[in-house]
């Protein structure tokens, strides 16, 4: 818990993901699984209107499972 509420931690994780989708070993398919889930919930937050999780929440799980997952698959580090 400590480590999700850190700064470093999510200045890290949100340079990792800059890296990775500026990347030319990165596939597409693999960039837009980080782009189209949050573009879609910041787009139409009012479609889960009983949904009680903020965009920015959102945004910043989907961030870290996103990183993590494209870290371990292309060894970025």
């Amino acid at each position: 818990m400590r480590k999700l509420l850190s700064l470093r931690h999510w200045r890290s994780t949100f340079a990792l993901i800059f890296r990775v989708l500026r990347s030319k070993d990165v596939s597409l398919a693999d960039k837009l699984l980080f782009g189209v889930p949050v573009l879609v919930y910041w787009v139409m937050p009012d479609a889960l209107p009983m949904l009680p999780v903020d965009d920015i929440a959102v945004t910043m799980i989907i961030a870290e499972w996103f990183a993590r997952r494209m870290e371990k698959k292309y060894n970025i580090s």
